[in-house]
This record gives structure tokens, C-alpha cells and sequence, in this order.
């Protein structure tokens, strides 16, 4: 009977990249053969609309790429269409697996996942580990002094400055060790079209240090008319750069744009504190009483960029024909879901998600329960943006507008669906019924 070959494994996740991966790194330093995985797991894969997906052709393209990286060291990714707990029951039979090598995941299903893999794994005398990647700071390593967690984001960020002054960012040189990568022929990656999805014309964000963005961050971000944000989201998503080469960057440059980086940080934070909110609840408890109007046409205007308010419109359409949406458009479209139709923030955050092809959970939580008022360190619930003054402050000449809504200053464009002050007043009266406790 021939001996099973001896590996350690690397499962590639949020991280789709060879350099600066911590994890990877870890693998490679641990002194046995390497054998590098992705999983396409059908649990994700079948609640995704078929057969147009960027994010999966994103994820696929990358694969490719990374595949050609393990080529030239003589090694392969063996790429899987299959759920991780058989794909780890396979490599259980052909291998003779000492450990498994990944980095953090927060969300709830990955935490589920990855205890279920790890439990699987240890009954077979294979440990789990796992190391930090995807953010600069987790957990509780930023916390108050009485050891509890931030719910303010200004005190956090400034305590996460300091922390970053006495902590510099250590870096994992993984791409100089692939020669400790498992020699196998290199293997075919599985096609999208075997996984039931098909391959889009889509030009993505180029993978580059935005030096003349950052330069201009803090003058130019809020106006999307302006090629002014980095369009960095999907690349931070799934871990193609380096968050700890990217605050690095940043850190010298640009406090606007570090202070973004924090946020991210802040949000996973709070998804790890609180579980809760990555549960379709309320950061504020309270919040979850609000009487929201489901009105399913309503909500599909907004969705289609048909509300009469055109600075909503450009951004859900721009959201349907890119899968991008700037993030100061961001809130104004949430606010106006919120705010002016008067629902449920859930909807919405369910809409990003399933469009947004930088789409995180911690981050789009996040920014809809603020929207809301519902989260933490949220907008006051009687702040309701006016898409006017938005308009008037951020797209004065309408560039943005008219790029997306053509037709917004002509006879055909649609009427606005609700009235601004009809709106407010709807909104503060259905919130304060709810929050009078807090008034």
C-alpha cells in the first residue's frame, strides 16, 4: 500500500493573494510540503442569482492568477466545487495531514464552518490554525480602559492610532517562501460554467497603491462625480492587497483616508462583540420595534432608481450596472430607504449585499444600521438627509446625475414618489412613537 504523502494545508479565503498572507506564511515557515485549497462551496454558491455573479467571476479570475504564481515554484491549488467538510474528509484520504493553516474569518456562518471543520479535523490528530489578516486591529485588541468594547468611533479610532504607534505593523514575506509549496503538476481550475455561472464583460478596479487618490482623499472623496475614491472595496473583500501594506501607505499620506481603514476595523469589531447584529438585529434594541411599511412596490422603485430623486436614482443604478456605488451616494440612498419610504433597513442591507461586489458584512451592517439610527455610533434617528442639499452639495452640476439619469431633466423622468417634508415628519412620528422612552 503506498504511503500517503505527508502536507501541510493552506486554505486560501479572504485572502487571495501570495504576499504579506500571514496565514500562508505561517504554512510555509511550519517545515512540511505545502499543498495550497480554495473551496467553492455550494452552500454560498446556491444563494447567489445564476448565471451573472461578478463576485465569483472576480474570485475565479484571481484563482487563475494565483494559480500561475504556484506553477513557477512547480505547485498547484486544487480548487474544489464541493462543501468543506467532505472537501476535508477527501484530503483526509489522500493525504497525511499534520495541520491546516487559514486566516480569521468574523462572520457567523464562517465561525459555525470553520468550529465544525476544526472539531472534524481534531479527531484526527490534524490542528487548526488560524492567524489575524484581514484587518489591523481585531477582537478586543482595541478595547477602554475598564475593558469593554468601543461603541463610539472617535474614541476607538484614536485609541487604535496609539495602539498603532507602539505596534508597527509586522509584515509576512509568503511570496519568498512558495518554494516550500507541495510539488504537483499544475491542475485546471474548475470552470464558472461547471459551478452553473458564466463569465460577464467587466473591467475591475485595477490592484494598485492609489497614490494621486489618497494625495486629494480629504478634498475630493464626497463627490462622485469625481474619480476620487480608491476602488480599493473589492480587492480589501477578498484579500487580493494587504491591509497592513495599505494602512502603511496610508498612514504617512492620508489621515481621511487611515481613518476609512479604521472604520473597517471598528465595524468587524462590533460584529465580533457583538454577534447580533450579523443576525438581521438591531445594534439598539429598541430599533427593533419600529413599525417599518413593507411596501414591496415602494421598495422596487428604489431598487430600480425610479423614486423621482436623482440623486437616489444614480446611485441604485449605478449599483445595478457596476456593482459600485460611492460611498457618500451610499448613505444617501440608505437614508432615503430608511428615512423617507420608511423601511425596514434589513431590506436594504440585503439588496447591497446581494449587488455590491465589495460586499462585507461587518462594513454594510454597519453603514445601514447608521443609516437607520439603530447602530452604534448612528446617526441621530431625527437626522433625515434632504437628497436636495445632498445634491447641492456634492453634485452641484448634476455630472454624476446625468451620467446615470439621463433623462432626470426631461418630461419622461419620473415624478418623486413621496414628498420631502411628508416624509421627515412621517419618519419622526413613526420613531418617536418607538423611542419616546429616549426622548
Amino acid at each position: 500500500m503506498l504511503q500517503k504523502p505527508e502536507v501541510n494545508v493552506f486554505w486560501f479565503r479572504r485572502d487571495l493573494r501570495v504576499h504579506d498572507n500571514h496565514a500562508l506564511f505561517q504554512a510555509l515557515t511550519s517545515g512540511k510540503p505545502v499543498l495550497p485549497i480554495f473551496i467553492f462551496d455550494p452552500n454560498i454558491l446556491d444563494k447567489l442569482d445564476k448565471p451573472f455573479d461578478l463576485r465569483v467571476q472576480f474570485i475565479h479570475e484571481t484563482i487563475e492568477s494565483l494559480q500561475q504564481s504556484f506553477a513557477q515554484v512547480g505547485s498547484s491549488i486544487q480548487v474544489y466545487y464541493n462543501t468543506p467538510i467532505d472537501v476535508f474528509k477527501t484530503l483526509l484520504d489522500t493525504y497525511q495531514l499534520s495541520a491546516v493553516f487559514t486566516n480569521h474569518d468574523y462572520e457567523p456562518f464562517a465561525l459555525e464552518r470553520d468550529t465544525q471543520i476544526e472539531s472534524m479535523l481534531s479527531t484526527q490528530g490534524v490542528s487548526f490554525n488560524t492567524f489575524k489578516d484581514q484587518v489591523i486591529f481585531e477582537k478586543s485588541e482595541v478595547i477602554k480602559d475598564d475593558g469593554t468594547p468601543y461603541t463610539v468611533f472617535t474614541p476607538y479610532s484614536r485609541k487604535w492610532k496609539a495602539r498603532l504607534l507602539h505596534n508597527p505593523l509586522p509584515s509576512f514575506p509568503s511570496e519568498s517562501k512558495l518554494a516550500a509549496c507541495y510539488a504537483t503538476p499544475s491542475k485546471l481550475v474548475v470552470s464558472l460554467e461547471h459551478m452553473g455561472f458564466s463569465k460577464k464583460n467587466h473591467d475591475f478596479p485595477v490592484l494598485e497603491f492609489p497614490t494621486q487618490v489618497v494625495s486629494k482623499y480629504g478634498e475630493q472623496r464626497n463627490f462622485p462625480a469625481i474619480d476620487g475614491t480608491s476602488k480599493l472595496g473589492v480587492h480589501l473583500r477578498f484579500g487580493t492587497i494587504s491591509i497592513r501594506a495599505l494602512a502603511a501607505f496610508a498612514e504617512s499620506r492620508s489621515e481621511v483616508f487611515l481613518n476609512e481603514l479604521i472604520w473597517r476595523d471598528f465595524y468587524h469589531m462590533i460584529l465580533w462583540n457583538f454577534p447580533r447584529v450579523g443576525k438581521g438585529l438591531s445594534f439598539k434594541r429598541v430599533y427593533d420595534d419600529i413599525q417599518w411599511r413593507t411596501d414591496e412596490d415602494d421598495f422596487e422603485k428604489w431598487c430600480t432608481g425610479q423614486t423621482g430623486y436623482p440623486i437616489v436614482d444614480a446611485g441604485m443604478r449605478e449599483l445595478l450596472n457596476t456593482g459600485f456605488m460611492h460611498n457618500r451616494v451610499r448613505m444617501i440612498t440608505a437614508s432615503f430607504l430608511t428615512k423617507h419610504l420608511l423601511i425596514d433597513w434589513r431590506w436594504g442591507e440585503a439588496w447591497f449585499a446581494k449587488h455590491l461586489l465589495d460586499f462585507d458584512l461587518a462594513a454594510n451592517n454597519g453603514g445601514w444600521q447608521w443609516a437607520a439610527g439603530s447602530g452604534c455610533d448612528a446617526a441621530p434617528y431625527f437626522r433625515v438627509f434632504n437628497p436636495a442639499l445632498q445634491t447641492e452639495k456634492f453634485d452641484k452640476q448634476g455630472t454624476y446625475i446625468r451620467k446615470w439619469v439621463p433623462e432626470f431633466d426631461t418630461l419622461t423622468y419620473v415624478q418623486p414618489m413621496v414628498q420631502h417634508e411628508f416624509a421627515r415628519k412621517r419618519c419622526l412620528d413613526t420613531y418617536a412613537k418607538t423611542l419616546k422612552k429616549d426622548i
